[in-house]
């Protein structure tokens, strides 16, 4: 049985949902805001590709190495990007959040932050986790200071770790948060998303 099961999460401004087909025409046009496609340090799917990218994403769940999601505006009920828990290992309770993007209207709206809280909440308060990773090129410096706004610490860099769809060598930035320091990470993310904007 896949570890772990697919689940629904629900905050006050987004919710976290397993991926289908259902979620293709909102996740087309939500690639198209801003022409994230065409970011060369990553891989965000181009509008004709999206139900290739869910097909793709949801053939590793039934191994239980990937666990994809939709990640949805709450406000407009609306799919405005992806996430996934993927590198998953059940066997030691460990696991990725990562292939994560949303559309360019909603970044930096709080969306990312409450998804975070949500989706590690249940990682180390549900799955009972001891370690959640985080994994990005060591170029996206917009991923990486999001990561660590998350509170995660930087574990190192895999240098030349991944063939890139471009052909370039991606060096790969790891973080990671671990189950001790959740109560800290969970009390700031918190805050952030109370905080007086």
């Amino acid at each position: 049985m896949p570890w772990p099961d697919p689940v629904l999460l629900h905050g006050a401004i987004v919710s976290v949902v397993p991926l289908d087909q259902s979620h293709c025409d909102d996740l087309a046009k939500a690639t198209a805001d801003g022409e994230l496609f065409k970011l060369w340090y990553t891989n965000v799917p181009t509008p004709d590709g999206i139900a290739d990218e869910i097909d793709r994403r949801l053939g590793p769940q039934a191994t239980g190495s990937m666990l994809p999601f939709a990640i949805i505006d709450n406000a407009s009920n609306k799919a405005v990007g992806m996430t996934t828990y993927m590198d998953i290992d059940a066997t030691h309770k460990r696991l990725e959040i990562g292939s994560t993007w949303y559309r360019k209207s909603v970044q930096r709206s709080g969306l990312n932050t409450e998804c975070k809280l949500l989706m590690l909440t249940h990682a180390f308060e549900v799955l009972d986790c001891i370690a959640v990773e985080f994994r990005t090129h060591f170029m996206n410096r917009q991923s990486r200071n999001g990561i660590e706004r998350l509170g995660a610490k930087l574990d190192g860099i895999l240098r030349s770790h991944r063939v890139m769809k471009n052909g370039m060598l991606r060096d790969t930035a790891v973080y990671s948060i671990i189950a001790g320091e959740w109560p800290a990470v969970k009390a700031n993310l918190m805050w952030e998303m109370e905080k007086p904007r």
